[in-house]
């Protein structure tokens, strides 16, 4: 076998070591980005609601879709009563945005949390612990904050 046949060879062989080498390299990579994705429900600290993250175009965003208590003193469904928004405050509960446009920021997500209990909207970072656990911090002019961990459900 002439050297010019080998060399062609051995360059074959060299380049589908490299191609399987990246196609694994890229299957264990795209693996290990979404065990660590924060799509999915989460319980909030106390256990009092559940919100669904996914994504919202780049940011994520994040609605409840369970309560402890769902309904009011009466028996009917609990709404937004505390919102700054008079408007609204006749919305259910159920769906409330919470998880607001929360923008990529190095290993945490920043953006905006509406705290239903107050009615008021924080800034505010979901930052993944490990793959089953966030801590979610809403501050006051960046100073004054406050976290909690969430589960993933």
């Amino acid at each position: 076998m002439s050297n010019f046949c080998r060399t062609n060879t051995y360059r074959h062989i060299g380049l589908f070591a490299f191609v399987a080498l990246l196609a694994f390299v890229s299957a264990l990579t795209i693996h290990a980005a979404s065990a660590s994705e924060p799509d999915g429900v989460w319980v909030t600290g106390g256990g009092k609601s559940h919100v669904k993250v996914s994504h919202c175009g780049a940011a994520i965003c994040g609605n409840v879709v369970w309560l402890a208590e769902p309904n009011d003193e009466a028996g009917k469904p609990k709404t937004d009563y505390y919102n700054e928004s008079e408007a609204k405050r006749s919305r259910p509960m159920m769906g409330v945005p919470v998880l607001l446009s929360m923008a990529q920021d190095g290993d945490s997500y920043a953006g905006k949390i509406y705290n239903a209990e107050d009615g008021k909207t924080y800034s505010a970072h979901f930052r993944l612990t490990d793959d089953n656990h966030a801590e979610v911090k809403g501050c006051v002019l960046g100073i004054i904050c406050k976290s909690q961990t969430w589960t993933r459900r």
